[in-house]
């Protein structure tokens, strides 16, 4: 939790009261100041800069943790989200109205009606999918995401095994192409399918050692593996066009007697097969890349060797029928270009082995499950959710009522617990019980190793 010298009061994101703590029963519970809902904020909470702040170490629990599974059924809707959401009717009343006011109005930047009213219906759209999101029961999450994963485990192998044998395939093809006729630009392209089969050899590798990995050596982050191969593999890329452009660059020092090179129709065909080979492997790999991390480096992969070998093709042909020094320029666009979109790729591997933040949505959703889960939580304090590797980290802070047992306390975070690890894509979920939400933070940054 982030401490700061602006007003505090300006610091936390306010929601409506707990709906379970409309009408509190005070034979129960005894009574608490009168706070929002939710002090804090997803990533990082506020504090009171007070002179009476709390500096208190936590015990750890004493008692073990209990095998049943925690109830997941969902209760009516607490929060009347249902009330937000937006039928056809009135979104297509809300399209009319805008387009009919905009086109009213001479707007300098030629803001048309239709387009503004399209973004408006958008809004709309994205926020009924975000209500349906957050009302669904957390099992119904779980079944969905299970369901998902069985209907496409056929796709995926298809995906993975498939294209590890094309790319064999056309590795050999574009070996005798690049030979065949001495191509710079062709041998760019030839250094860049020789390394696909690697690549799905790499992922393959990776996504068994995943299930390998013994949970007493590594009890956490199994999945970054596959991160760590896909970075190993990325540099490996990026030094092979190193390489290539140097000897491109080589090639245009010394120069030519002849005003083009040799044209060799076999070695064109070869690599104009590739593409069409790659190209269709882009298409079905498309509709899984958002479902499986290994599919989306390779969509990612077969959408790259479509730039690669379409411009390797027109440089090399250029070289041949145009002027002889269109092959080696080619050959270092192609290495550049190849060097670029694999840092891009390393730079998303990097951003989720070191632990960026998830995405909005996501930590949308978390708070939401977290703040209905019981009626004894009377705070969110703190929500915080990053990666660690392809899936994610949590931590939840929430506020309970002092005088509660310990016992109770136990049982309510540990099936919150649960209940936030048995959602999609969370590996461990971590949560912290309070009774106040003024005190100095749990944790601290260190800014030196």
């Amino acid at each position: 939790m982030d401490a700061g010298n602006q007003n505090p009061n300006d610091r936390f994101m306010e929601l409506d009261p707990n709906p379970y703590h409309r009408h509190p029963s005070r034979d129960v519970y005894s009574p608490m100041p009168a706070s929002n809902l939710l002090h804090g904020e997803a990533k990082a909470s506020a504090i009171h800069d007070t002179p009476d702040m709390l500096s208190r170490h936590r015990t750890a629990s004493t008692f073990d943790a209990e095998n049943q599974f925690p109830d997941q059924s969902s209760s009516s809707d607490p929060l009347d989200l249902s009330r937000r959401l937006k039928s056809r009717s009135e979104l297509d009343r809300i399209t009319a109205n805008t387009a009919r006011k905009r086109n009213a109005i001479c707007s300098p930047l030629g803001i048309t009606g239709q387009n503004a009213s399209s973004q408006v219906v958008d809004f709309y759209k994205n926020q009924n999918e975000q209500i349906e999101n957050f009302l669904k029961p957390v099992d119904q999450h779980v079944r969905e995401a299970r369901d998902t994963h069985a209907s496409n485990h056929l796709q995926y192998k298809i995906a993975v095994y498939g294209s590890f044998g094309a790319n064999i395939c056309l590795a050999a093809l574009q070996v005798y192409g690049a030979i065949a006729s001495g191509s710079l630009s062709l041998f760019t392209t030839m250094a860049d399918s020789i390394f696909d089969p690697l690549s799905n050899l790499t992922l393959i590798l990776s996504h068994k050692a995943v299930q390998k990995v013994d949970a007493r050596k590594f009890p956490a982050g199994k999945a970054r593996i596959e991160n760590a191969g896909n970075i190993v593999f990325c540099f490996l890329m990026i030094a092979v066009s190193f390489i290539l452009i140097a000897f491109s660059i080589q090639d245009l020092s010394q120069g030519s007697t002849d005003e083009t090179k040799s044209f060799h129709l076999p070695s064109v065909i070869a690599v104009s097969i590739a593409f069409c080979t790659k190209f269709l492997l882009f298409l079905y790999c498309w509709a899984l890349r958002n479902q499986y991390s290994q599919i989306r480096i390779l969509w990612e992969d077969h959408r790259n060797d479509l730039f690669v070998n379409g411009f390797g093709i027109l440089t090399s042909v250029g070289g041949s029928k145009l002027r002889w020094w269109l092959d080696p320029a080619g050959a270092i666009v192609l290495s550049v270009l190849i060097t670029f979109l694999w840092l891009r790729t390393a730079y998303s591997e990097f951003q989720l082995l070191i632990g960026i933040t998830a995405d909005t949505e996501t930590q949308q959703l978390i708070t939401y499950v977290s703040m209905t889960h019981s009626e004894r939580i009377k705070q969110i304090d703190t929500v915080r959710a990053w990666h660690s590797g392809p899936r994610l980290v949590v931590e939840v802070d929430v506020v309970m009522d002092p005088d509660e047992t310990l016992r109770v306390c136990h049982d309510i975070a540990e099936e919150l617990q649960m209940k936030l690890e048995s959602l999609p894509d969370i590996e461990r979920a971590y949560v912290h019980i309070d009774f106040e939400t003024t005190h100095k933070p749990e944790h601290f940054v260190k800014k030196e190793i």
